[in-house]
């Protein structure tokens, strides 16, 4: 349960944290086009986008999106049809890193991750408590 417990508290902080993040980016937002330069493969396949823009102020940033989900076909997708492809984003003007790309579906993640969070939360607290004839 402790397992449980710990993946609780992990999966509900990322989502508060990211939560809040989205927050200060909705407030500070500004709205421009970015340019899709590569992809990131990580260590099992999944790709990210390294997306480049430019800000208000005149600066080149490049980087990955704050948040960006994969699916099982990133795997075997190349996506080089989308290099050099512009794309909508969404910047914080304030810290131009925590950038979203626009018009994606970055909720659905971080809902599916609390969901998750708030379950192994509440099997954990209620075998703690001496609930185990329920789970």
């Amino acid at each position: 349960m402790l397992c449980f417990l710990l993946l609780g508290i992990a999966c509900t902080y990322y989502s508060i944290h990211t939560l809040l993040v989205l927050k200060k980016l909705n407030k500070n937002k500004i709205e421009c086009f970015g340019k899709i330069v590569s992809y990131e493969s990580d260590s099992e396949g999944f790709k990210t986008p390294i997306i480049e823009f430019e800000t208000s102020d005149g600066k080149t940033f490049r980087g990955k999106p704050f948040i960006h989900s994969s699916s099982d076909l990133d795997k075997f997708k190349t996506y080089k049809e989308n290099i050099n492809k512009n794309i909508k984003i969404q910047y914080n003007f304030k810290e131009p890193e925590n950038f979203i790309i626009k018009d994606h579906s970055n909720g659905c993640t971080v809902i599916l991750v609390t969901v998750i969070g708030l379950v192994f939360l509440t099997i954990s607290i209620g075998n703690l408590l001496g609930y185990n004839d329920i789970f």
